[in-house]
């Protein structure tokens, strides 16, 4: 136990590093994104943090695997850099005995991924995606700031300040397009006062309240261009209906082994492959991980990579098919899945030396001597 405790520590704690660090990457570059949505008034600041939180177990289903992957590598390469494994094998440690070990502490990992993959992702997207929809009903009143444009081109937003007990907007100035005829016409309107008025119990019908303003409408110099005044000018804003949420990484695992619907199918093989694939990649990276001294430990890194990018993309290419049925649903992603456990049963045996050798043959000497 003190060996198999010792192994654990060193593939936990770089899988952990590894996850870290590949999490960092994929949220550094989703907050680009997400940044660029706040800066044109489709999401709040605090939203953003908030819709990154929620699709994290999401990013960790496919980190987890190939971390735990790329520690084992790193970690047993470095045991075999410092003689450690040597000394092991030379203690009596089989490397049978030490297989049950990697898939010891792959177990783990996997039971890890299981969780992840068929409850916490599922129920995290299911949670996104409704806030997600609460986020889409808000208006880009909703985001203004005092003193600060929102929007860009002929459609921007103006408030000079918001009073500090009722909530009215002063000296607004808002520039739109309006339809009409299949033709679209440029308005500008300036109010001295404006407020949003909500009505709930009318599925969240929404005006915007204007006094003492004027409207612009259509192109100076034309005969069209229209100038009205106005006491009070009332806006009614469309609301985005909310809908049922139909997003396949949202559905819980039951309602996936219920259906028959094929993009349902694929992304139920697609959960089980990413809990399958950890103990198929213990065995690939515990018999790429022995190296040479005189090798370095980065020997076989670069087939150990090719190996993982093409059952990946093995993967990512049958969820395709399924979803197109260019695959039968019943044999679903297990061919791909049977194709590596073949590798991981070859390099295993080629890592513990099964294949017999031909023995080797020993000169023949004369059996009689000369006088």
């Amino acid at each position: 136990m003190k060996l198999f405790r010792y192994l654990a520590k060193e593939v936990l704690v770089s899988t952990a590093a590894v996850t870290l660090i590949l999490l960092l990457v994929i949220l550094s570059g989703r907050i680009f994104n997400y940044l660029g949505r706040v800066a044109e008034g489709r999401m709040s600041f605090d939203f953003l943090f908030i819709l990154l939180g929620l699709h994290v177990p999401s990013f960790i289903q496919v980190i987890l695997p190939l971390a735990f992957f790329l520690s084992l590598l790193l970690a047993y390469g470095r045991l075999y850099i410092e003689n450690e494994m040597s000394i092991l094998f030379a203690s009596g440690i089989s490397k049978i005995k030490l297989a049950g070990y990697t898939l010891g502490i792959a177990f783990f990992i996997t039971m890890l991924s299981a969780a992840i993959n068929f409850w916490i992702s599922p129920a995290f997207e299911y949670k996104a995606q409704e806030i997600t929809q609460e986020q889409d009903k808000l208006t880009a009143f909703d985001f203004l700031q005092a003193g600060k444009f929102e929007g860009r081109g002929q459609k921007a937003t103006y408030v000079e300040q918001f009073t500090a007990d009722e909530g009215w907007m002063e000296n607004l100035f808002i520039s739109d397009i309006s339809t009409n005829n299949n033709q679209q016409t440029p308005t500008q309107t300036l109010a001295r006062y404006g407020e949003l008025v909500r009505f709930p119990e009318h599925d969240g019908l929404q005006y915007l309240v204007l006094k003492q303003g004027v409207r612009y409408e259509g192109k100076p110099g034309t005969g069209n261009y229209r100038v009205t005044t106005f006491d009070t000018y009332a806006i009614r804003i469309e609301d985005s209906p909310s809908g049922e949420i139909t997003d396949e990484k949202a559905q819980p695992t039951l309602a996936l082994l219920n259906s028959n619907d094929p993009k349902l199918i694929a992304e139920l093989h697609w959960r089980i492959g990413l809990v399958v694939i950890v103990p198929i990649l213990a065995i690939i990276g515990l018999s790429l991980s022995q190296v040479n001294p005189r090798q370095g430990r980065f020997f076989k890194m670069l087939p150990a990579i090719i190996l993982l990018i093409t059952y990946l993309g093995l993967l990512i290419w049958g969820r395709t098919a399924l979803e197109k049925q260019i695959i039968p649903l019943q044999y679903g992603m297990w061919w791909v899945h049977g194709i590596f456990g073949l590798i991981a049963l070859y390099t295993f045996m080629m890592f513990n030396q099964v294949f017999a050798r031909k023995a080797a043959k020993l000169p023949t000497t004369n059996g009689g001597s000369n006088a």
